[in-house]
């Protein structure tokens, strides 16, 4: 009981550092799309450096970089500032090629009725390109969700009281070995299966948005 209660008390933090690398990584994709789909040369080539660059570097490295080495004057980087941020952008990199993926899924013909049909900019990514896009980047997304969700674990080795660290200091302050880390990993299988369940409902529910 005492193991699961050390383990209980760094999910709070485990939860925060993903849903905020998600959405941190999700929203900085987006221009990093952009740049991708631009016809300006310069502008794919800036964004397809970016993103090489951040996903050719381990997550772990970028930690250390914000962590240890970003200080502005006398302002530094906490250790959840530097995990979330860290992770968060090399989340930007393999979720605007997820994104890149899912458009160019659409068969043109989708693009050419639309124009045909005078649909506004708006319009076509609402109605049209939008919602068939997201259905194909879902599974995609949900599974780089829990990758994500594990990735977290790397915050620890910069401090962050995540379900890693909390099982660390208890393995180290009670000798009980690695059961607790067995137990570590059934936290994060629980925390992973509805994620799966709701990426499935998702994607039905798009299906049918998509059909209609």
């Amino acid at each position: 009981m005492q193991m699961l209660q050390a383990i209980l008390i760094g999910l709070p933090m485990t939860i925060l550092v993903t849903v905020l690398s998600l959405a941190l990584g999700t929203v900085a994709a987006l221009p990093l799309l952009a740049g991708l789909r631009s016809g300006n040369r310069l502008l794919w080539l800036l964004s397809r450096g970016i993103i090489d660059l951040l996903r050719g570097v381990p997550p772990v490295v970028w930690l250390f970089i914000l962590y240890y080495g970003v200080s502005v004057g006398a302002l530094r980087l906490t250790a959840l500032q530097a995990g979330v941020i860290g992770l968060g952008l090399v989340s930007a990199a393999y979720l605007a090629e997820i994104f890149r993926g899912a458009i160019s899924s659409v068969h043109s013909g989708q693009w050419e009725a639309s124009s045909a049909l005078g649909f506004t900019r708006t319009t076509l990514w609402r109605r049209v390109v939008g919602p068939q896009a997201w259905r194909t980047a879902i599974p995609s997304y949900t599974t780089y969700s829990i990758g994500l969700l594990k990735d977290s674990s790397i915050a620890s080795t910069i401090g962050v009281a995540e379900i890693v660290y909390m099982s660390n200091q208890y393995a180290r302050q009670s000798g009980e070995g690695i059961l607790i880390f067995f137990i570590a990993a059934g936290v994060y299988i629980a925390l992973s299966l509805p994620m799966g369940v709701l990426s499935r409902h998702l994607d039905t529910k798009m299906r049918k948005v998509v059909a209609r």
